[in-house]
């Protein structure tokens, strides 16, 4: 989702003297990925955001692997999570490969004692539960139920919520984090048969400069290893700055579905897309409308991709006896479909008001004792009819 943003007071070139009136030169920050080839911001701190007083090796958070190799459907039903008092304690991933890391999280709070940023990976919260602001050297980000909120890696943050009761389904990403490309042009802009565009996207706001010395710990978690930097400088210290390279909220009820005549398949549904998978938002729509038309899936076959999908709310056609939260995975290889009477059920059917978010990666996942805390017993049988 490249798009130009800047907040603040920024120098009317790149890289010059940027006179700070109380003395000195604002200190001038690149942040970007792939080197100087990707998306990238230029930041201008009070101080120079490199004073670290102390570093220690925290938690090693490397996930447990219960199944390293599946080839069994299965269902976890989350909100069965317990909660937990902190932000970071509460995270919990329950699939993982090179590629991606999927997890829950049901936090009371987040703790004010520190500011967390993810070395490893760009992370995708979706909010099922919950409301607060995602406070970023950038600038804050409202959010509530329904929003998405992409953070790129790197980015140090903390999170004030407004409840006690959130629910969050993360991602964490070893490649950026984006919008489909059939969805733009060679410029970059949302083409009109995109169900979702620029209007859509909710960037940072109102920036806070804070101009505060002292002793400020950063949890950086870099190769599973959540390290304890100490710096001598506010973290959001930014009196300005420009780019494309900047977390942002989107809300799935902002995602306008795509129907057609007869069912259509769920690449329709994609949401966002990395280097090793997709992300598809499930909404509230019109069914297919052909006198015979079929609304519920048929059955398919992902030789290529796993399938996770997330239920969020509503009554979700093709599943029998799911609750909010669940999660169902489909192994990559073997078929799979409507469960016993879902067809018949969908059939003179003219809408839906199903909410889910369905996650594919191109790889095999590997399932953690997380996750298996969680397990649905014999959900596999679950198409049986006898």
């Amino acid at each position: 989702m490249p798009r130009y943003h800047s907040l603040g007071e920024i120098p009317h070139k790149r890289h010059i003297t940027f006179d700070n009136p109380k003395g000195g030169l604002y200190q001038e920050e690149l942040f970007g990925t792939a080197g100087f080839a990707g998306m990238s911001s230029l930041i201008y701190h009070l101080y120079p955001p490199t004073v670290v007083s102390e570093i220690k090796r925290g938690k090693d958070v490397t996930p447990k692997i219960a199944i390293d190799k599946n080839m069994k459907a299965m269902s976890f039903q989350g909100f069965s999570l317990p909660k937990g008092e902190e932000f970071l304690e509460s995270r919990k991933i329950l699939f993982t490969n090179n590629d991606l890391k999927i997890g829950l999280a049901a936090p009371i709070a987040f703790s004010q004692d520190y500011f967390y940023r993810n070395s490893d990976a760009d992370e995708m919260l979706f909010i099922h539960v919950g409301s607060g602001t995602l406070k970023t050297m950038y600038g804050n980000i409202s959010f509530k139920y329904g929003d998405y909120l992409i953070i790129p890696r790197g980015t140090t943050y903390q999170i004030d919520f407004d409840t006690e009761t959130n629910r969050i389904l993360f991602i964490e990403s070893s490649s950026a984090i984006e919008s489909p490309k059939r969805y733009r042009n060679n410029y970059g802009q949302f083409l009109e048969h995109s169900p979702f565009c620029e209007r859509d996207f909710r960037l940072p706001q109102n920036l806070e400069t804070h101009d505060e010395k002292g002793e400020f710990k950063i949890i950086s978690k870099k190769q599973d290893v959540l390290w304890e930097y100490t710096y001598g400088n506010h973290p959001f210290d930014v009196v300005g700055w420009d780019g494309f390279n900047y977390p942002f909220a989107f809300s799935i009820f902002d995602f306008e579905p795509i129907t057609g005549r007869i069912h259509l398949p769920p690449p329709i549904h994609q949401q966002w897309e990395a280097a090793g998978f997709v992300v598809c938002s499930f909404v509230p729509r019109l069914y297919d409308y052909h006198p015979k038309a079929v609304p519920a899936p048929y059955h398919h076959s992902n030789i290529d991709s796993e399938e996770l999908l997330y239920y969020v709310d509503g009554d979700f056609m093709s599943r029998n006896n799911i609750q909010k939260g669940q999660i169902t995975l489909h192994p990559g290889g073997i078929p799979h479909g409507p469960h016993p009477g879902a067809i018949e059920r969908s059939v003179g059917k003219k809408s839906t008001e199903e909410l889910a978010v369905m996650i594919d990666p191109f790889n095999p996942v590997m399932i953690t004792e997380e996750a298996m805390n969680l397990q649905v017993d014999d959900y596999y049988k679950s198409w049986k009819t006898e």
